[in-house]
């Protein structure tokens, strides 16, 4: 027979996993021991933590350079160069927002009171996003159907507008999430939002260095060295604005990960630089790629161990339970080399410069 002082002690303190494994004996067996501990004995809280924005930070590169090549267009006059920059980005942009897609799921599985604390607390922002992305998406489809000039100038605006409007609402999204802040909008998080559309400019002016030659490869990649000083300019604005303004993150801010990122941020930007004055793309883009990574990771390191403000959640109180933890983190193992996979074939695929003449859909 059970004693009253074990079964209150029970009641208090086990989780549903433990209650199972102790009123059914064979509860371990049919689980494999997943739900004895974390696989392996790995630290999956802190490792799905890292996961959860090391995939927004790959989200805001592939798409990011997008993006700015949605910046750049309001740039161009001509029919053939507003095609070509269409057709640069007409095999990828789909694909890469399959990233934002598995952010939420991660989000989603791993910190459910999270994302459901963010998304609620920020719907009209979501929403913003999304009606964006929409925008961006659709604008290249509609301004391909008519050739008529009425047409094509508004669907072309509605493209930048898109295109500017979905980097700078994704960055006042991280602010937010970063000072726990419940405004739609703060100073703080609108610099951290200018801040991403001038980052996925300078990616957009290396992708189409890539894409692009002659005169049109000359003329956009011009704006992507004043796009990366811009943003460097702003980061440290914002990293100074923080400093001054909240001294409870005073201490995160001069620890060696938040000192040694901004370093590390400025010597990419001035890789960046190098690289496309020496007409390097792909170094050009694989720095643009360091530093939004960079600045996720910053963010990232700035929340540890706290991981919603707002509600004071710490990493380890807002994970799933060690069961569903184990058998995401063997599905994640299993998939996500094939999505990397599908990735590497596509660009692959698409690796070539984009010709004069070509179209949004290949013609």
């Amino acid at each position: 027979m059970t004693e009253p002082g074990a079964t209150v002690g029970f009641a208090a303190g086990a989780t549903g996993r433990e209650a199972a494994a102790t009123l059914d004996p064979g509860f371990a067996l049919q689980t494999g021991g997943l739900a004895d501990g974390p696989l392996f004995g790995l630290p999956l809280t802190e490792l799905w933590y890292g996961l959860v924005f090391f995939i927004l930070g790959t989200f805001l590169f592939l798409d990011g350079f997008d993006f700015g090549v949605g910046a750049i267009f309001v740039t161009r006059s001509e029919e053939s160069a507003r095609e070509q920059l269409l057709a640069a980005i007409g095999p990828f942009w789909d694909g890469n927002e399959v990233w934002l897609v598995v952010f939420g799921g991660a989000l989603f599985a791993a910190f459910p009171a999270v994302y459901a604390n963010l998304f609620s607390r920020h719907y009209l922002l979501m929403f913003a996003i999304l009606g964006a992305l929409i925008v961006r998406g659709l604008a290249p489809e509609m301004y391909e159907q008519r050739h008529d000039e009425t047409w094509q100038r508004w669907w072309g605006r509605a493209f930048v507008v898109g295109s500017v409007a979905a980097p700078l609402l994704l960055g006042i999204f991280a602010g937010n999430w970063l000072l726990g802040s419940t405004a739609l909008v703060s100073l703080p998080s609108l610099v951290v939002g200018v801040a991403l559309v001038a980052l996925s400019t300078a990616g957009g002016a290396a992708f189409l260095g890539l894409k692009t030659r002659g005169r049109l490869q000359q003329e956009t990649a011009a704006y992507g060295p004043k796009a990366l000083v811009a943003y460097l300019a702003l980061v440290v604005v914002a990293v100074g604005y923080l400093f001054a303004t909240r001294p409870d993150l005073r201490g995160d801010l001069l620890s060696p990960v938040a000192l040694g990122l901004v370093g590390a941020s400025v010597v990419l930007g001035a890789g960046y630089v190098v690289a496309m004055r020496r007409e390097s793309y792909v170094g050009a883009l694989a720095a643009t790629a360091g530093l939004t990574y960079g600045l996720v990771a910053l963010v990232a390191a700035l929340l540890y161990p706290v991981i919603d403000p707002v509600a004071g959640l710490t990493v380890a109180d807002a994970i799933v339970s060690t069961l569903p933890l184990n058998l995401m983190s063997i599905g994640a193992a299993l998939l996500l080399p094939l999505i990397f996979a599908y990735f590497v074939v596509l660009y692959a695929a698409f690796w070539g410069p984009v010709e004069e003449g070509e179209g949004y859909a290949g013609e």
